[in-house]
């Protein structure tokens, strides 16, 4: 059941994120300098590894949650959402913004994928602690 747990919230932050990302596509396509297609679509779009590997990605961040989530006692959906988003704003992204800090990457990229993180977190938390 833990597992199912795990791939339900890694696949609901996943679905946040491509949302998150269409909506904001165009900012964020500036801000990173992710070469574009002759379609305006980023040029790795059609490479299934991007997405495996993020997939892979949240697995691993939502099997931590959830492991940190039972030792700490995190076990209802009040819980669940607070912890995510504190994991996500306290973290995820200070972690982010060093690392883009020190590459020199624009703020507006630092905001656009500190929200997906903060968000993320938010969503893996909320479904870690439905079922």
């Amino acid at each position: 059941m833990e597992l199912i747990n795990v791939i339900v919230a890694a696949i609901a932050a996943f679905a946040f994120g491509s949302i998150w990302y269409m909506s904001l596509a165009d900012r964020w396509m500036e801000a990173s300098g992710v070469p574009v297609g002759d379609d305006g679509k980023p040029a790795n779009s059609a490479d299934p590894m991007t997405y495996v590997t993020g997939m892979i990605c949240a697995i691993l961040v939502a099997g931590m949650m959830r492991h940190v989530f039972n030792l700490s006692g995190i076990d209802t959906v009040g819980k669940g959402l607070v912890s995510g988003l504190g994991i996500g704003l306290f973290l995820s992204v200070p972690w982010l913004v060093t690392n883009y800090t020190f590459a020199a990457r624009p703020k507006t990229l630092m905001i656009i994928d500190g929200g997906y993180a903060v968000g993320g977190c938010t969503v893996m938390g909320v479904v870690l602690t439905l079922f």
